[in-house]
């Protein structure tokens, strides 16, 4: 399902995600057919559900034009010894 889709069926609304496809640009991920797994009412659900998200599964708000996620590169420690 287009994420469009998904903002005309649940205007205003959190909803949780299965991200099916995206592209990525520079250091972001584009998202553009999804699954939608649910639609969340309250603010405060919607964020423990997004807090437990792990992998393709997301929590967004249908307020946005598009699902962009900023990709963070992991900062290890190389060499440490103790």
């Amino acid at each position: 399902m287009k994420w469009s889709e998904v903002r005309k069926m649940y205007p205003n609304q959190y909803v949780k995600l299965n991200i099916i496809d995206f592209y990525l640009e520079n250091d972001k991920k584009i998202v553009t057919d999804v699954a939608l797994i649910n639609v969340i009412e309250d603010p405060k659900l919607a964020t423990k559900e997004l807090l437990k998200s792990k992998d393709d599964t997301i929590v967004y708000h249908t307020g946005a034009e598009e699902i962009v996620i900023e990709m963070r590169k992991a900062i290890g420690f190389r060499g440490m010894r103790l």
